[in-house]
C-alpha cells in the first residue's frame, strides 16, 4: 500500500530503510517475530533487534500526550498574553506551526523532540485563536471542541467497521481534495492581503458551503491517518515512529477544529 496522507508520507520509506538496516523485526528466513541473522552466520542468530516495532497503542498514546500537550499551551496562551498582543501571537504562532510542520512531514527521522514542540507552538495558536471568536461569540469554543471530538469519534468508529476504507481511488480523491483546499486558501490568504475579498470567509452562503468542504475533507482524512497507522504497524516501523503517526493525527484534528469553530461562528454572526 502506497503512502497517501502527505502528513504520513514518508513511513513506508522508513519501512525500508529500517529494514535495510536490520532493525525490522525479521527472522533468518524473512519471517516477522524473530532477530535477523547476519551474512554468512552459522548455526546462531544475530541480536534481537534493538528498536521495538511501534503498536496501535503506542499511537493512541502518544496522540493523547500531544493533544494534552496542546490544550496546556492553549490554556497557557488564553491565559498569558494579553489582548494587545493577541493578533502577533497568533500570526506568530501560525507560521512557526507551519514550518516545524513542514520540517516534520518532509523529514526523514521521527523526531519526538520536533513533534512536542509543534504541539507547544499550535497550542498557542488554537488559544488565541479561540480566545478571539470566543470574545465574540461566548461559548463557542465548547461547541467547537465537542463537535470535532464528535467528528473524529464517528470517523474512528466509521473506520474500524470498515464502513469507509481508504482504497486507491478514494486516497487519490482525497490528496486532490487537499492539495486543491491548500491551493485555494493560500490563494484566498494572499488576495486578502492586497484586500480583495473573495467570499470565501465572510459569512456568506459561499463561505458556509466552503467551510462545509473544508470540514467534511479534515473529516475524511482521518481514514488516510488510520490508514498510514496500520500499514506502519504492519511493516514493523520502530516505536518512536508512532510520533510521527500521532502528530498527522493532530494535524487533522486541529484543521477540522478551526473549520467548525468558523462555520459556527457563520451563523452566530447576526446576534
Amino acid at each position: 500500500m502506497k503512502t497517501s496522507n502527505p502528513v504520513l508520507a514518508r513511513l513506508g520509506q522508513a519501512a525500508e530503510r529500517e529494514r535495510a538496516t536490520g532493525y525490522a523485526p525479521t527472522g533468518p528466513y524473512g519471517q516477522p517475530g524473530y532477530p535477523q541473522q547476519y551474512p554468512g552466520a552459522t548455526g546462531y542468530p544475530a541480536a534481537p533487534p534493538t528498536v521495538t516495532p511501534m503498536s496501535i497503542d503506542d499511537v493512541v498514546v502518544k496522540t493523547v500526550v500531544l493533544l494534552g500537550i496542546l490544550g496546556a499551551s492553549a490554556a497557557a496562551a488564553w491565559v498569558l498574553v494579553p489582548d494587545a498582543l493577541l493578533g502577533v501571537a497568533w500570526i506568530g504562532a501560525a507560521v512557526v506551526g507551519l514550518v516545524l510542520g513542514l520540517i516534520i512531514s518532509f523529514s526523514r527521522m521521527a523526531n519526538p523532540a520536533l513533534v512536542i514542540a509543534y504541539a507547544v507552538v499550535e497550542g498557542v495558536f488554537v488559544g488565541m485563536v479561540s480566545k478571539a471568536f470566543n470574545s465574540l461569540y461566548d461559548g463557542i469554543v465548547l461547541q467547537a471542541v465537542v463537535a470535532s471530538f464528535g467528528v473524529f469519534f464517528l470517523m474512528t468508529m466509521l473506520y474500524k467497521a470498515r464502513v469507509i476504507r481508504a482504497t486507491p481511488k478514494f486516497v487519490r480523491g482525497m490528496v486532490a481534495a487537499m492539495v486543491g483546499l491548500f491551493a485555494v486558501m493560500l490563494i484566498n490568504l494572499v488576495l486578502a492581503l492586497f484586500g480583495v475579498n473573495t467570499g470565501l470567509r465572510d459569512s456568506s452562503p459561499l463561505a458556509i458551503g466552503f467551510s462545509l468542504v473544508c470540514i467534511v475533507v479534515a473529516s475524511l482524512s482521518f481514514v488516510l491517518s488510520f490508514a498510514e497507522v496500520e500499514e506502519g504497524v504492519r511493516m514493523g516501523l520502530p516505536q518512536r515512529y508512532s510520533w510521527t503517526a500521532a502528530f498527522g493525527i493532530l494535524v487533522s484534528l486541529v484543521w477540522l477544529y478551526i473549520e467548525i469553530l468558523r462555520l459556527l461562528s457563520y451563523f452566530q454572526g447576526d446576534d
